[in-house]
């Protein structure tokens, strides 16, 4: 069984050496000894043949796998453990071609099963429990830039091109000593800012940003204090918004020097990822592995990825 000791993927190869010991894992972390319906929370289960479990009151059948990332999927779990281990403990992530080679599977697989594995790593947060205390916030802008582009693009000036070819906007919050939030967001403006800074922090927390306007409207229900970036003032006292920067540079250094580009439409994923890394920054590898397989259940079709 899965223990601290696993420090490398030659150990969990060795961990989990067939398919029944990795779904015994997953039942155990799933049900903990308590099989439950994924149908009917309440009914009573019967055990059957073949790791396979009877819902009473729906009359169907269903494992460990059923309406998890592991469901309708003919990938062994052994595979599934090798690839979640590789995301969660490499520090800027794999990308779907080192990982197909890693595997021995194709590129268009192994980027199936990143993006399932990254719509894990957003159910790791409590819309409840809000950032508090200290929290600095700023916005970044990821995208390519247009000195890359071809000169047919750059000429190009119809709205359409402008609309797609333009950086988007990701808002972060990091409550200083504790956890990241980022997300996102359609623009920087107030319409765009206000409401998941709102939502994703306490009122009465101090915070700090820089000077955009966007931000001004929040010292009506916070403590706001804000360094003036244009003026060279990066730090006064306590105020500063260094540790959210500190995060926009990992975010950025795994999405430009692995991923090279990402869609606005995926975006959020791989910012869901960098943050579950940064959240779970004090865990073992060997936790952080276990925390993503406690919140698999969070399935996503290819269809639903493609077309969505």
């Amino acid at each position: 069984m899965f223990n601290k000791e696993v420090k490398s993927i030659i150990d969990l190869i060795k961990a989990f050496p067939t398919e029944q010991s990795c779904i015994d894992h997953l039942e155990l972390l799933r049900w903990d000894g308590e099989v439950v319906s994924p149908f009917d929370a309440t009914s009573k289960v019967y055990d059957c043949k073949g790791n396979k479990y009877k819902c009473k009151n729906t009359g169907k059948y269903f494992n460990v796998k059923t309406n998890t990332i592991f469901d309708n999927t003919k990938m062994d779990l052994q595979k599934w453990f090798m690839a979640i281990w590789l995301v969660t403990s490499h520090k800027k992530g794999i990308s779907s071609l080192q990982l197909g080679r890693d595997l021995g599977i194709t590129q268009k697989s192994a980027w199936f099963m990143l993006q399932r594995i990254r719509n894990c790593f957003g159910l790791n947060e409590d819309d409840n429990d809000k950032l508090q205390g200290e929290v600095e916030i700023d916005e970044t802008y990821v995208g390519g830039k247009s000195t890359n582009r071809s000169s047919k693009i750059r000429a190009d000036k119809s709205e359409e091109t402008k609309e797609h070819y333009k950086k988007s906007t990701v808002l972060g919050m990091v409550e200083r000593n504790g956890e990241v939030r980022a997300m996102h967001v359609e623009n920087s403006t107030e319409l765009s800012l206000l409401p998941p800074i709102v939502n994703n922090i306490s009122f009465g927390s101090t915070i700090y940003t820089d000077e955009l306007r966007s931000y001004n409207k929040l010292e009506r229900v916070y403590d706001h204090k804000t360094v003036m970036h244009s003026g060279n003032e990066y730090v006064r006292g306590r105020v500063s918004t260094n540790t959210i920067e500190s995060f926009w540079a990992l975010l950025k250094r795994g999405i430009y020097g692995i991923y090279h580009f990402t869609s606005k439409k995926h975006l959020q994923f791989y910012v869901d990822e960098f943050v579950f890394r940064y959240n779970s920054r004090h865990a073992t590898e060997s936790q952080r592995f276990n925390l993503l397989l406690n919140n698999i259940e969070n399935r996503i079709t290819y269809k639903a990825l493609i077309n969505g």
